[in-house]
């Protein structure tokens, strides 16, 4: 005997969100390749020219593990993009500091991060795109604010 599938109260929003989610990455990560860049990359460089930031302050900014950010942050060094330096505002701290290199890539990047989300945005109708963008910052500041504990064995999807 065969079951039934259950019947579904609501669309599958979990699917939808990750599925785009990915189909979002995996594009930007093929436009960013082109200049050397990964998303991490970017997202340092980027938050880093907004102000004095420690590495910690970044990855949090970037939810980004400490491994994953020193990896980063070691990849940007080693292309002369960014560098480690004492705060000044609190000599225990390091900040990243980007560099003139690292501005004027970060300034390409930005371009292709915006290209890559216009196109997304323009491939739906014009009436549905203000929309999109309004409902899902609705979510993400509303709603779907905060993450909760969840068990040992959910994971978040590789990015």
């Amino acid at each position: 005997m065969t079951a039934m599938a259950p019947v579904r109260a609501e669309p599958d929003l979990s699917f939808l969100l990750d599925r785009t989610s990915h189909a979002l990455r995996t594009r930007m990560a093929a436009a960013l390749s082109e200049i050397g860049l990964t998303a991490r990359m970017h997202c340092v460089l980027v938050h880093a020219l907004e102000g004095e930031r420690t590495q910690a302050q970044l990855a949090a900014i970037g939810d980004m593990d400490k491994t994953t950010m020193v990896v980063t942050v070691d990849a940007l060094e080693k292309a002369g993009l960014a560098e480690r330096r004492p705060s000044t505002a609190d000599r225990r701290a390091r900040i990243i500091a980007v560099t003139e290199a690292g501005s004027e890539v970060a300034e390409r990047s930005q371009r292709i991060v915006d290209g890559v989300h216009s196109a997304a945005l323009e491939s739906l109708p014009a009436t549905e795109r203000a929309a999109l963008v309004r409902a899902l910052r609705n979510l993400t500041e509303g709603h779907l604010a905060e993450t909760v504990e969840a068990p040992s064995a959910a994971r978040r999807a590789r990015q």
